[in-house]
């Protein structure tokens, strides 16, 4: 999944309101140090999320090609493909 800067900053807000409200986290150096750390968390996150999807998509092209295009559903084979992939490199999709 891709997301504009933007949104990414309109959803650490939202998860650090979120465990603040809960309780779970005070800052102790300011708020701000505190959002920037979750945007970069979330940041990092999408990129490995984009890299699997990447890998899962040339895996199922050189698949396809070894094995024919006949009658297989893309989605689903891309779908299995990422999962398996997530799996070996322990990702939480």
């Amino acid at each position: 999944m891709h997301l504009k800067d933007e949104q990414i900053g309109r959803l650490a807000e939202k998860v650090l309101g979120d465990l603040e409200r809960a309780g779970l986290v005070t800052a102790k150096q300011g708020r701000g140090a505190l959002l920037a750390a979750v945007k970069g968390a979330i940041a990092a996150d999408l990129k490995v999320e984009e890299a699997l999807e990447r890998d899962a998509e040339a895996l199922l092209e050189k698949t396809l090609r070894a094995l024919g295009d006949d009658g297989i559903d893309r989605h689903k084979m891309l779908r299995m493909i990422k999962d398996k992939l997530a799996k070996e490199r322990k990702i939480v999709l």
